[in-house]
């Protein structure tokens, strides 16, 4: 039996995701809409720990100050009572249609200044509700035409944005962090800043870097074909892994955002495995400790009944995934066969302490003086078969 979800868990939810009323671009709305304290407390009954938005999640995008201080402050004051942290806060640069170019790399400079200008408000919204987290995804931030966009100028301009947020934190003495969530398309054909690799190349040229990391989403690597897993490896192993979206996917689609673990059920286990147990040969290495987000869509098929349900499974299955990760990781035929297929030696260093490229060299062509016959060593038997068969027999209980 699966147990409950508590605060420990640090199970986090985007008012978006169970805000979603199901309208899609082929549809209307199945469900009707709740207001943003609602939601708030449905999922602290759940078990959830936290709760994240966008700024247009809980007031309107034509709001006045009056209405916007009003809105946040009734659901900050729902979360309190509830218990819930709201530990990210991001801004929406991509419904309303002056956004239909991107918000910081639009060709129109006045539509970027105008959108530097909600982002950086945003910001003042996340400090003030003590967020630690302020996620920007630029989701209109590319093109549908290669020669519609100077991709110098719109690198240019989206290293001249990030710097200007991460500028005004440190100005403002906020205890904030930037994560920049990567995606290769949709609802642009080619958004910038596609993978978590893109993401880093670009945080590496920012004036702020230090201050600015990543929030991989699960099928936003998928789309991609690529590895959500190495993502958050590579993430990790750069020191960039700030934040994260769980959700579910299956293959080359459209962003499904299914519940976590109702895509690629192997994938998610090995996520999970890495985000509780960390990597096999750095036991001491960089560990994850920050939310456990899930930023999914209910199906449109389910009503409100249907909402909480997919939210709670998102959890259960979290939770069975680490509890069979573990398990996994004690089991002593699993040991045996890390060690077997060389897992932990990868962590040893190839040269040898005070070795050098020349040191290399004079062993000989073929290794000679390391008495290594690659003939002998291509017949080695790695057993990577046996290890994923251990992790699937793990996994199906």
């Amino acid at each position: 039996m699966v147990r409950q979800p508590t605060r420990e868990d640090r199970f986090s939810f985007g008012l978006w995701t169970v805000g979603w009323t199901g309208a899609d671009p082929f549809g209307a709305a199945t469900r009707p809409p709740l207001d943003p304290w609602e939601y708030a407390g449905r999922l602290a009954e759940l078990g959830a720990w936290g709760i994240t938005f966008h700024d247009n999640d809980v007031f309107p995008f034509d709001a006045d100050e009056t209405t916007r201080d009003a809105r946040v402050g009734r659901l900050k004051a729902a979360a309190d009572d509830a218990g819930l942290v709201i530990e990210m806060v991001t801004t929406n640069t991509f419904t309303h249609p002056v956004f239909k170019d991107g918000g910081l790399t639009a060709n129109d400079r006045s539509v970027r200044r105008f959108g530097l200008r909600k982002v950086l408000r945003a910001v003042d919204l996340a400090a003030r509700v003590g967020a630690t987290t302020f996620v920007m995804w630029g989701g209109r931030e590319g093109a549908e035409y290669d020669g519609s966009k100077d991709i110098y100028a719109a690198m240019e301009r989206y290293k001249e944005g990030i710097d200007t947020v991460a500028g005004y934190i440190r100005s403002q003495g906020y205890d904030l962090r930037i994560a920049l969530e990567p995606k290769p398309n949709e609802p642009r054909g080619d958004i910038l800043l596609p993978t978590v690799g893109h993401a880093l190349a670009l945080i590496a040229e920012l004036d702020h870097r230090d201050i600015v990391g990543l929030n991989p989403e699960t099928g936003h690597e998928q789309m991609a074909n690529l590895n959500y897993t190495h993502a958050l490896g590579q993430a990790l192993w750069s020191g960039k892994l700030f934040h994260l979206d769980l959700n579910g996917q299956r293959g080359l689609k459209y962003d499904q955002d299914l519940a976590f673990g109702h895509g690629d059920l192997l994938s998610a286990f090995f996520t999970v495995d890495l985000i509780e147990n960390g990597f096999p040969g750095y036991p001491d290495g960089p560990h994850y400790t920050g939310p456990r987000h899930f930023d999914y869509k209910p199906s449109r098929t389910e009503h409100l009944d249907g909402v909480w349900a997919s939210a709670a499974a998102c959890m259960s299955t979290y939770l069975m995934l680490a509890e069979k990760a573990a398990r996994f990781r004690a089991d002593p035929r699993v040991r045996e066969a890390i060690a077997y297929s060389g897992v932990l030696e990868l962590a040893e260093p190839t040269l040898a302490p005070a070795e050098t490229a020349a040191d290399l060299l004079a062993s000989g062509a073929t290794g000679a003086v390391d008495n290594f016959d690659p003939d002998k060593a291509a017949e080695r038997d790695l057993g990577f078969v046996h290890l994923q068969q251990l992790a699937l027999e793990h996994l199906l209980g």
